[in-house]
């Protein structure tokens, strides 16, 4: 296995301290002593691991179970004093790396690692190293499984199942559908979701892909700063937008599919207009297009007090979205997250690096599409030629957009179009965005409700004309806004 080698390389390196940094604890362990079996010839190691709360144990033999040096500080002396070469599994050891004795007492052994043959090996969810140890150490990363390797999961399951309960119903196209949805979780967790789908029903069909979609998106968003959108929106939900749905119709059977040679897949769209003109609206249409999961990424829980955390949950979240590609990634009012102009500390310049490196480089189908209200506050770098597919300008809806907005909403809420009179409504609704005009529907509809009468024209036209729209409100910086993107971008209606 890649795992095996790759872990058996560093530890031949000499590199004293080994930084892995995994939640499947169990089959880093499993690898560690699967090592050790192999290696019982000259050069073999004794393999030690340490907790909390057993202390030091002897972990490759049955042997030398009692407990000793539980102290963190003492546990580090003994692997200091120690006379014979030694691979130490320290689990859990972060929190103490924050004393400088236990940070010494590991430079000291890392100081004299070449000559004791002695690797330490600290195992945990997030392992943060201080600066005085990082030039001894290297990190180390489990792979996860291949779909040859979750289909081997699966199907001992599905032996396990049998043997218990007299055998499981398998649907082949499920089967398939199913190891494909459990790409990018851990051994341990395949192997959990994989028993579920065939515990609820003794069965693998076509029903059990999405739970296990689900589940898994909610192991892998453990930092809550993706959401994973289930309602997404069909094209005819979104009035107008004619450039945009040509554009995604266009590369429908490219994005997620066999692309032609010389082909690139799209990378993504960057929506910028006028607020409630329907940009959220359609990065879900866009997520209906291709068929794929709708992930949003929520800038306000991105930022962390503590520095470096912002950088890492913004790495995480993107980590996240490629283990669920294919998908669209939804990034809503990005010029919150990535504007650099009044920021101090330098985080936002420091995450837009990130976030610029990451579009750059990554190989994935991850679509971005990513909606502004505030040009202004957008930074260069992220508006330039090649960092989106297209720009596009969203504007106020013309009249028959609004004609559109207005019966998709009507029938939205079981009223018949035909029953008002949808061009005295239109001409009332000259300036509106589309989230202003859907609300003057709701506001007729309660005061309609509150006269005990039946919706009517009149109350609609009520409603609309005591309505100050934003187009109205904000005149001068949407009349800013439509002069900029003028040649700028692509007209998205």
């Amino acid at each position: 296995m890649n795992d095996r080698r790759d872990l058996q390389l560093v530890l031949d390196s000499g590199t004293p301290i080994v930084i892995a940094e995994t939640r499947d604890e169990s089959r880093f362990l499993e690898l560690l002593v699967d090592l050790g079996v192999t290696q019982r010839a000259l050069g073999y190691r004794p393999l030690y691991r340490w907790t909390v709360t057993d202390g030091m144990q002897r972990l490759d033999l049955e042997l030398e179970r009692q407990q000793q040096e539980a102290e963190p500080e003492q546990a580090l002396r003994q692997i200091r004093s120690a006379e014979k070469p030694g691979i130490y599994a320290l689990l859990d050891f972060h929190p103490f790396l924050v004393e400088p004795v236990n940070v010494r007492l590991l430079k000291d052994i890392a100081l004299a690692a070449a000559k004791t043959r002695t690797s330490v090996i600290l195992i945990g969810h997030r392992v943060e190293l201080p600066a005085e140890l990082q030039p001894f150490a290297a990190r180390f990363t489990l792979k996860l499984p291949d779909p040859t390797e979750r289909l081997a999961i699966v199907n001992r399951c599905v032996d396990e199942y049998s043997e218990q309960h007299g055998g499981v119903r398998v649907d082949r196209n499920a089967l398939q559908l199913l190891v494909k949805n459990l790409g990018g979780l851990t051994h341990a967790d395949t192997e959990r979701l994989a028993r579920n789908a065939i515990r609820d029903d003794g069965a693998i069909t076509a029903a059990d892909v999405p739970a296990v979609t689900q589940a898994k998106y909610q192991l892998l968003n453990r930092g809550g700063v993706l959401s994973f959108e289930y309602e997404t929106a069909r094209l005819e939900e979104l009035a107008g937008f004619g450039s945009v749905k040509r554009w995604l119709e266009q590369r429908r059977g490219v994005f997620g599919g066999g692309r032609p040679r010389g082909l690139d897949a799209p990378k993504g769209i960057l929506l910028i207009g006028v607020q409630g003109c329907g940009k959220s609206l359609a990065a879900k249409a866009a997520a209906s297009v291709f068929g794929v999961p709708l992930l949003r990424l929520d800038f306000s829980a991105l930022y962390n007090k503590y520095h470096g955390e912002t950088e890492r949950n913004l790495r995480e979240s993107l980590q996240t979205a490629e283990v669920m590609s294919p998908c669209v990634l939804w990034l809503d009012e990005i010029e919150k997250g990535l504007a650099t102009g009044n920021d101090e500390s330098g985080t936002s310049r420091r995450v837009l690096g990130v976030f610029l490196t990451w579009m750059a480089e990554r190989k994935a189908q991850v679509f971005l599409v990513a909606t502004a209200n505030d040009v202004h506050e957008l930074p260069p770098e992220l508006i330039r030629k090649g960092r989106f597919d297209e720009i596009f300008f969203v504007d106020l809806p013309t009249e028959a957009e609004r004609a559109q907005i207005l019966i998709i909403h009507l029938k939205k809420r079981g009223l018949d179009p035909r029953g008002v009179a949808l061009a005295d409504l239109v001409r009332a609704t000259d300036g509106f965005s589309g989230a202003e005009i859907e609300q003057g529907v709701v506001a007729a509809l309660y005061a309609a409700h509150a006269l005990g009468q039946p919706p009517q024209t009149a109350h609609f036209l009520a409603e609309l004309e005591s309505t100050r729209p934003l187009s109205v409100l904000l005149a001068e910086r949407v009349g800013e806004l439509r002069e900029w993107a003028r040649g700028r971008t692509v007209p998205a209606q």
